[in-house]
């Protein structure tokens, strides 16, 4: 019986193992974007900021913002404060007083009592009818964005025309455990994204870093249709976008273009976070990520079955430690690669250890997030 489980696990393995070098190939022949300095800035942007109890982080965020090199007369900033409980809603009136393109909306003035599963995406909706620009840029109220962040955004439209632009993300690196061990996860989520650029399809994007035109937005019926779910104003928005206009999806792979944002601080904010994220996965409408998430899952099942088994039969922990061994030295090829784009490649030698720690979260948070609740940010969600 465990020598059959092993050999399926195997099976899986080697066919997972396949995936991640063809990852590595679409990632090594995926060209950075080039700036264009010639061309004048003109596209008008309104930036959308969800914040829910973001005093300690929304400073930053808007700092960065407003040190970008781009004409204040083409952006304007608009803060939805999602009914904190602290005092992120005077942190950004402080900065009403010196940015007159800075307007601070209120949830709680926009749902009139009604009850709602994804706060999110009705704060980004309501903000997007009040928006006075052609385009649309989202983030968060933890997030560190790059000077050139809006003059990318406007040089990649300008060149290419595109109506939804995705661009890359990375965790800042606090020195814990779980700040790296984050790190590392979600950098091979961002390189898995790139790859599939490449590739000619697009897989994944992350709302911290989003630019899309208003008009768009609307041709698609916005959120709805996917509006019962809390997550997924990022991914499912752009999957809703590719249906209807397949040319329209585009992604900047430029350094400059990276929007730093902060890991979560505890174990319980982490889980929750990503049961939160995998809670969408069975509303993909894309079989290819159908797919590779159900290839993924299983293989992490069975590897974390046939550590449990081994116990029984110990001779076993050397197949089990050899499936690790081969997951994890194919992995770090294509995470080599991932790494040294966004400047991360001392994380790697963490990368090991981590592995078995991996595998049981990726276990965990894909069954709560089909069959479980969470709590994100004081509020539960189902």
């Amino acid at each position: 019986m465990i020598s059959i489980v092993f050999i399926i696990t195997l099976v899986l393995l080697v066919l997972y193992c396949a995936l991640i070098f063809t990852y590595r190939y679409w990632l090594a022949r995926l060209k950075n974007f080039s700036v264009n300095y010639s061309l004048d800035s003109k596209t008008t942007f309104s930036i959308i900021i969800p914040a829910r109890n973001e005093e300690e982080n929304i400073d930053k965020c808007l700092s960065s913002i407003f040190n970008n090199n781009y004409p204040a007369d083409l952006y304007e900033v608009i803060v939805i404060d999602d009914d904190s409980n602290d005092n992120t809603a005077a942190v950004v009136q402080q900065f009403q007083s010196q940015h007159k393109q800075l307007r601070l909306l209120h949830i709680n003035d926009l749902l009139n009592g009604e009850k709602i599963n994804s706060y999110k995406k009705k704060a980004i909706e309501s903000a997007i009818h009040v928006a006075n620009s052609n385009y649309i840029v989202t983030t968060d109220a933890d997030c560190i964005v790059s000077e050139n962040w809006l003059s990318n955004f406007d040089n990649y439209i300008q060149q290419t025309g595109k109506k939804f632009i995705a661009a890359p993300v990375s965790f800042i690196d606090n020195d814990t455990f779980l700040g790296r061990f984050q790190c590392l996860d979600f950098l091979s989520l961002q390189g898995i994204t790139a790859a599939s650029v490449s590739a000619g399809f697009h897989s994944m994007c992350n709302g911290a870093n989003l630019c899309y035109e208003k008009d768009v937005f609307f041709k698609v019926n916005g959120f709805s249709g996917i509006d019962q779910l809390a997550s997924g104003d990022d991914m499912l928005l752009m999957h809703k976008i590719q249906q209807q206009f397949p040319d329209a999806i585009g992604y900047i792979y430029l350094k400059s273009a990276i929007v730093q944002t902060l890991p979560m601080l505890t174990w319980k904010t982490f889980i929750n976070q990503r049961i939160r994220w995998a809670s969408k996965a069975t509303n993909y409408n894309d079989i290819r990520i159908t797919l590779v998430l159900w290839l993924v899952y299983i293989l992490n099942v069975l590897l974390l079955a046939t550590l449990v088994l081994a116990f029984f039969h110990p001779f076993d922990f050397i197949y089990w430690f050899a499936l690790l061994f081969l997951k994890t030295i194919v992995e770090l090829l294509f995470m080599q690669k991932v790494a040294t784009f966004y400047e991360q490649e001392s994380l790697l030698k963490w990368f090991a250890v981590m592995q078995p720690l991996h595998i049981l979260y990726t276990v965990v948070a894909g069954l709560l997030g089909k069959f479980g609740k969470y709590q994100w940010k004081g509020r539960k969600v189902k």
